[in-house]
């Protein structure tokens, strides 16, 4: 008799569960309800400098029913915003979103002539332009290498007498100085080329003199025109 109790006990309440479960389902697809409603939608990045109103801006307008937000169509919106370089969206299951963006870290400036881009370690131009440069960035024009972390870092111990740096014919380096001098920098090694550059100068104050062309191309020696 105990057994049959519990047992129908059991029934009726897995029948109440079910239709409870069935008709917040239903709510839920039919845009009912709190879980079904986008309230909250919070934007995580791992960068300070993130620009998180280009980013807010590009969630806003979203339908206000968590399920027919089309997430790849909201990811792809996010991962346009300038400066990110991958995004993930996710539904948290009280129907608001999570967006996770990882942002382009950028190590110089690249110029088209008038405007200056963030660019990152690895040549991507982020479509962020200011009109100012940045004094302590390394500038580059044309285009860039893939990699652009070791000329940077090398550019950058004498970045005041730096106008720009421009990539020759897919394969090495041209450092123009601010005073018009172009260094040309060998293929092989061009960090090392910018340090002995660097030791020249402040023992015979090198890009102090008249010349216009430093070629350091041939490692026997050193043209100055």
């Amino acid at each position: 008799m105990k057994r049959s109790i519990w047992f129908w006990l059991c029934f009726v309440v897995a029948i109440v569960m079910a239709i409870y479960f069935a008709t917040r389902i239903i709510m839920v697809g039919m845009g009912r309800g709190k879980l079904a409603m986008v309230n909250n939608v919070s934007i995580v990045t791992d960068s300070r400098d993130a620009d998180m109103d280009a980013m807010r801006a590009a969630v806003g307008g979203l339908v206000r029913n968590s399920y027919k937000v089309d997430l790849d169509a909201l990811n792809a919106r996010i991962g346009a915003v300038p400066g990110v370089k991958k995004s993930a969206v996710r539904r948290l299951p009280n129907g608001n979103l999570a967006v996770r963006a990882d942002m382009y870290r950028a190590v110089a400036q690249w110029s088209d002539g008038e405007n200056f881009f963030p660019l990152s370690a690895d040549g991507t131009v982020v479509n962020s332009p200011s009109d100012v440069r940045d004094p302590g960035a390394v500038v580059f024009v044309g285009t860039i290498p893939d990699d652009i972390s070791d000329i940077t870092a090398a550019a950058r111990n004498m970045v005041a007498d730096v106008a720009y740096l421009q990539w020759i014919e897919n394969r090495r380096w041209d450092l123009v100085t601010v005073d018009g001098i172009t260094i040309m920098l060998p293929e092989q090694n061009p960090v090392q080329a910018i340090s002995t550059l660097i030791a020249l100068d402040r023992a015979h104050n090198l890009l102090g003199k008249k010349i216009t062309v430093i070629d350091m191309r041939d490692d026997a020696r050193i043209l100055v025109k």
